[in-house]
C-alpha cells in the first residue's frame, strides 16, 4: 500500500469498486468458479432427488437463477462498502498499512460483516423476487417433499435469502482480497478506474 493514509483509503475504494463491478456484471458470480453460488449445501438431497426424477433443466435453471440473484444484489453493495471505508480512522489506516496481505480485507470483514448482512438481506430479498428465484425453487422442493412424504424422509426448506446473502458477501470479500493483493504488489494500480 502507499505510505500515506489517504492513498490507503483510495486504494480500498478502487479495490471495492472493481470487486463490485466484476461481481455484479452478467455472469459475475455464475461465470467465476471462485465465487459461484452452488446448490445450497443444506439441500443437496433435493438436487440428487431432482436429478433422479429427470429434472436436470430445472436444477440448472435454479443454480443459474441463484447466481443471478447474487449478481443483482451486489449492485447495492458499493455504498455500504464505501461508507465502511470512510468510517476508518487514521489509526485504522496505519494498522492496515502495517498489517500485510489481507489486512484491509480482514479489517473490513471484522468491522462490517454483520452490518453488511443486515443492510444486504433486504436487497437480496428484492433481487431473489426480481429474478423469480422462488418460482425455480418451489417445483424442486415440492417434488422432493412429496417423495419424502411417501418414504417417511425429512422435509426441508432452507432459507434461500440468507444463503444468497452470506455467499454474495463472501464472494465480494474474495474479490476485495484479490484487489488488495494486487494493490500491495503494485501500488500504481490504486488509481486504476478511479473517478
Amino acid at each position: 500500500f502507499p505510505s500515506h493514509d489517504t492513498n490507503c483509503w483510495i486504494a480500498l475504494q478502487v479495490g471495492i469498486k472493481n470487486s463490485v463491478s466484476k461481481s455484479s456484471a452478467l455472469d459475475g458470480f455464475l461465470g467465476n468458479p471462485q465465487i459461484r453460488l452452488p446448490f445450497p449445501p443444506d439441500a443437496l438431497k433435493v438436487k440428487e432427488k431432482a436429478l433422479q426424477l429427470g429434472m436436470n433443466n430445472q436444477v440448472e435453471q435454479f443454480e443459474t437463477t441463484l447466481n443471478r440473484a447474487a449478481e443483482e444484489a451486489v449492485k447495492e453493495a458499493l455504498p455500504i462498502f464505501t461508507q465502511a471505508i470512510l468510517n476508518l480512522s487514521v489509526q485504522d489506516g496505519f494498522a492496515i498499512l502495517k498489517g500485510g496481505n489481507g489486512a484491509a480485507t480482514n479489517f473490513l470483514k471484522n468491522q462490517t460483516s454483520q452490518q453488511l448482512y443486515n443492510a444486504f438481506l433486504p436487497k437480496v430479498k428484492e433481487a431473489t423476487a426480481k429474478v423469480s428465484l422462488t418460482a425455480k425453487w418451489t417445483p424442486l422442493m415440492t417434488k422432493y417433499n412429496q417423495a419424502m412424504a411417501l418414504t417417511g424422509g425429512e422435509k426441508i426448506n432452507p432459507d434461500l435469502d440468507a444463503f444468497v446473502t452470506e455467499r454474495a458477501i463472501a464472494g465480494l470479500f474474495t474479490l476485495v482480497q484479490q484487489e488488495e493483493d494486487k494493490i500491495r504488489q503494485n501500488p500504481a494500480t490504486r488509481y486504476r478506474d478511479w473517478e
